[in-house]
């Protein structure tokens, strides 16, 4: 790392909560339900799409690796937060901050490019039925996921690394809840404007870019589901497809207003809370989106715990 003062034995402090301490066992109350709902409704998704032979279809594929990815980006954060929250120490390590800044942005790009993965699936589906599975055959499908994880890791180490060549000249304070790039720019004590515009970049490239996708692809899809005759059909597809609609702007919302804001000028209170959305808040209410508004998961759930009781 830069100016020669960054050393691998320091260890950063998270300063979360540090000007409202009052405040930090009511935050572990509320993170650590979240945290829980996040991995019992996510790990459910995937449980009942390898066990149920009528959702092995794309769309639950692509829905379980999200949940997947979403189980994975709050472990990221979340279990550190506790653990700062819990008690006096608010420290890092150097080794647990610099993974964790891998980590959770390799995880955060990842979703991103799954988002509009999803989009195209029901795309597809909502306005080229008879091709459906000609075109999501698995193969693709199994193409499409593996350039969602390996784009967001090959954004992760390049934007990560970019960042940690910053001179941070001794000052380890990290005002946020976890270790992310907005966080660790605020951190230098150089001249930031070159990360700061390669993050407005890559981030544009990363939420805006998919963002812009993901509606005209909804466009496209609007106009197909007003065509179908059917009340049921076109009731069941506007169900689907507002699901994902909701998932997309909570997630690329807060993304775009945590990461595209100027890293300096920004408000940094509203920059920890909107940390705390994208982190803890967004995995917990995906499986609840789908599961609440899916027949298809919900009659799933009713079979599995029918058979659970019938074997108990």
């Amino acid at each position: 790392m830069g100016g020669g003062s960054n050393s691998s034995s320091e260890r950063f402090i998270l300063m979360g909560l540090s000007d409202h301490p009052q405040l930090e066992m009511i935050f572990f109350i509320i993170i650590l339900f979240s945290y829980m709902l996040t991995l019992v409704g996510n790990s459910t998704i995937i449980l009942l799409s390898r066990l149920d032979a009528r959702l092995h279809t794309p769309m639950y594929f692509f829905l379980s690796n999200l949940s997947s990815l979403d189980l994975a980006f709050t472990t990221s954060s979340v279990p550190q937060m506790l653990i700062n929250l819990w008690g006096p120490d608010k420290s890092i390590s150097y080794g647990g901050c610099v993974t964790q800044l891998y980590v959770f942005l390799w995880l955060g790009a990842t979703e991103c490019i799954l988002l509009v993965v999803m989009a195209f699936d029901r795309y597809v589906a909502v306005c080229r039925p008879l091709h459906y599975t000609t075109i999501m055959n698995p193969r693709l499908c199994w193409l499409l996921a593996a350039v969602s994880w390996l784009g967001g890791l090959g954004n992760s180490v390049i934007q990560s690394t970019f960042t940690l060549q910053l001179p941070f000249c001794g000052h380890r304070r990290v005002d946020n809840f976890l270790c992310e790039v907005p966080a660790m720019i605020k951190l230098a004590c150089g001249d930031t404007s070159l990360n700061e515009a390669v993050l407005n970049g890559v981030c544009t490239f990363f939420t805006a870019v998919p963002l812009s996708i993901i509606l005209i692809s909804y466009c496209f899809i609007a106009q197909a589901v007003l065509k179908i005759h059917s009340v049921e059909g076109r009731r069941k597809a506007f169900n689907t497809c507002l699901s994902h609609l909701v998932v997309v702007f909570l997630f690329y919302g807060s993304a775009i207003y945590g990461y595209l804001l100027p890293a300096k000028s920004s408000n940094q209170d509203q920059g920890k809370f909107i940390s705390l959305f994208y982190s803890v808040v967004t995995p917990m209410v995906n499986p609840l989106i789908y599961t609440l508004r899916n027949k298809e998961v919900k009659g799933s759930l009713r079979r599995l715990l029918g058979k659970g009781r019938e074997a108990g």
